[in-house]
């Protein structure tokens, strides 16, 4: 799963960076030289933000979000505005429900797994629940707020859209808000355009800021390279993990095809998630007495598992390509995981040199392993998990500690 994470995550940002709003299966992403510079310094501040301070970063997204929310409620009154003044063509059911081409059961679900990108964020907050206060009961409560509130702003701006623009126009428009605000705002269209930037500018920092806790978590549990679980001395943020997610969606910037690597990821997103559902049903029956603190009933894991089951299956059969590539790219996490994590007995020389590459990176990022978490809460550690915290490789003795064993004459 971390490795399938590994590809998301930067291409969240990625998407985010290209400032998109609406994936499609046909539209392709074109820029200039200039955007690519815009969008890597953009990637870069906010990489420095995340670096320098928890604080800043959250009193960014903190800005960035209600900036979002206010866009978005000046979208919805419009629409409101709109279906006031009889402006409800395409909400009406004959228009609404009006086949434009064959309806085929694998464009519906492909259709669902892209309308589903939009509310991709739903898992993120887990990745931060170690720096949230009282996690037990600040963890539901803002998923059972966030999903309900995103759901409504979501929808109901989608019903603003289609009181001034036709389903045609919204599958020809790369910014659905842009061309909204064309047709109804007239001089002050402007707004749109700036409120879509500002939306991404959040979206990059969130992504940023969560993301990294991904990375820092899989270092710590041995699956990653052990100075990714390292924080800076005096900041406490995990700035190799942010710099190692920084330069994945680097990487990323390089196609001009943002949507075709949407394409590719989503399929195994949603694979990973339906795997993480079925495990949680296998644990709560084969492991009833684990220690629970946030427990749902489990009739809605079972309703999600059938909900994925058919997104997946009609996905695969209506883009075999598309998905088939997608699991291509997942399966390049196995070599790694073998290479990595499965093959403890690794050559003396490859030790040497991670730990010479974890001993510069320590040095320039000026960052140590959080020792305390270590002393802490351990004593109950089952063998089993000992055994996985075991670190992508073996330290070798210092000179020292040699010479130390040795007899003396």
């Amino acid at each position: 799963a971390l490795s399938t994470h590994g590809f998301s995550v930067p291409l969240l940002l990625c998407w985010f960076v290209f400032g998109g709003e609406k994936p499609s299966w046909k539209v392709q992403s074109t820029s200039s030289p200039l955007e690519g510079v815009l969008r890597f310094l953009k990637l870069l501040l906010l990489t420095w933000v995340n670096c320098s301070s928890v604080r800043w970063a959250t009193r960014v997204q903190d800005i960035f979000t209600a900036g979002k929310l206010l866009a978005l409620a000046l979208i919805i009154i419009m629409g409101v505005v709109q279906i006031c003044k009889g402006e409800y063509f395409w909400l009406e059911p004959k228009n609404a429900f009006e086949n434009f081409q064959e309806p085929d059961i694998g464009l519906i679900a492909l259709a669902f797994l892209q309308g589903s990108f939009a509310y991709g964020g739903w898992n993120f907050l887990n990745y931060v629940t170690e720096e949230l206060v009282d996690p037990y009961k600040n963890l539901p409560r803002a998923i059972f707020i966030s999903i309900p509130l995103v759901t409504f702003v979501y929808v109901f701006a989608n019903v603003a859209y289609v009181t001034a623009m036709s389903p045609q126009e919204l599958l020809a428009s790369n910014a659905v808000a842009v061309t909204f605000g064309e047709k109804l705002l007239g001089v002050m269209a402007w707004i749109m355009p700036i409120s879509v930037a500002l939306s991404t500018f959040g979206g990059v920092n969130g992504s940023l800021f969560t993301s990294s806790r991904l990375f820092f978590a899989g270092a710590r549990e041995g699956h990653l390279p052990r100075v990714l679980a390292m924080i800076h001395v005096r900041r406490c943020t995990p700035i190799p993990a942010l710099l190692f997610t920084c330069i994945s969606t680097l990487l990323m910037l390089v196609t001009s095809d943002m949507y075709t690597l949407i394409n590719y990821v989503g399929f195994i997103n949603y694979l990973f998630y339906g795997v993480t559902i079925a495990g949680q049903i296998v644990l709560r029956w084969k492991k009833p007495d684990l220690p629970r603190p946030i427990k749902i009933n489990l009739l809605f894991p079972i309703i999600y598992l059938l909900f994925w089951a058919f997104l997946l299956v009609f996905s695969l059969w209506s883009e075999p390509v598309v998905c088939g590539t997608g699991l291509a790219i997942m399966l390049t996490g196995v070599p790694v995981y073998f290479l990595g994590v499965y093959w403890q007995n690794k050559p003396k020389c490859f030790n040497d040199f991670i730990e010479l590459l974890t001993l510069v990176s320590q040095k320039m990022c000026v960052v140590v392993y959080p020792e305390a978490e270590r002393g802490s809460g351990t004593e109950g550690t089952s063998d089993d998990m000992e055994e996985q915290r075991q670190p992508i490789y073996q330290p070798t003795a210092t000179k020292d500690k040699d010479l130390a064993g040795q007899p003396q004459p």
